[in-house]
């Protein structure tokens, strides 16, 4: 991991008390919340490593949930976001699980409404940096730290050139592109870093190609 200021060492300005276990965490919860694209009812969180040992005394739980309700890393409703979450209606289990993972500070998110469902794992890697790396069983490594585009699609011949097709037209640049898939002919997913935000009128163009099941930004 490179750190380009010391911002990125001590961490952001956040509600305390540890960048990893709650700055972290709260990022960890705002993209998944993002990803889903709305506040959820309904949410599972499996908590791996060091969050399932201390996430009660470290504020994780908090945190996770401030994100979930789209809070930042700053926002003085962090400390009250457990009740906030069940006044606005919104059921969070928390799950500790004794599975080894890759990395300690590890919480698998499982979001659910009456309209879908989605499940995100994201690590926090410290300094209040976190990666979500997979989505819905998709391998992935993203920071959040630039704009992303995610692209649900049929894996086929010529799905990743029509949609840097459309970005290309549009003038937006692509940072760094990742694909993945389950199994080959079956569903896959981009995930497009940009130099800058992907608006409505291009996620429409994307939504439109053959092939595409869903568009993302994160």
């Amino acid at each position: 991991m490179k750190y380009r200021t010391v911002f990125d060492i001590i961490g952001p300005i956040m509600i305390g008390p540890s960048s990893s276990h709650t700055a972290g965490a709260a990022r960890i919860g705002r993209a998944a919340r993002t990803i889903f694209g709305r506040q959820p009812k309904r949410a599972i969180i499996t908590l791996y490593g060091s969050f399932a040992k201390t996430y009660r005394g470290h504020g994780t739980d908090v945190a996770l949930a401030g994100g979930l309700l789209d809070f930042d890393t700053f926002d003085k409703r962090m400390v009250h976001s457990l009740d906030i979450a069940r006044e606005e209606g919104m059921e969070i289990i928390f799950r500790e699980s004794e599975e080894l993972t890759d990395h300690p500070n590890t919480a698998r998110i499982r979001l659910e409404d009456e309209e879908g469902d989605v499940e995100v794992v994201g690590v926090s890697i410290g300094g209040g940096k976190m990666e979500i790396i997979e989505l819905n069983g998709f391998d992935l490594k993203l920071s959040g730290n630039d704009p992303v585009l995610l692209v649900l699609h049929q894996d086929q011949y010529g799905a990743v050139a029509s949609v840097a097709t459309v970005l290309a037209k549009h003038q937006i640049n692509i940072g760094f592109m990742q694909v993945s898939r389950k199994e080959k002919g079956s569903q896959a997913l981009m995930s497009i870093e940009t130099d800058q935000k992907v608006e409505e009128e291009v996620q429409a163009a994307i939504r439109s190609l053959p092939g595409i099941h869903a568009v993302t930004i994160l």
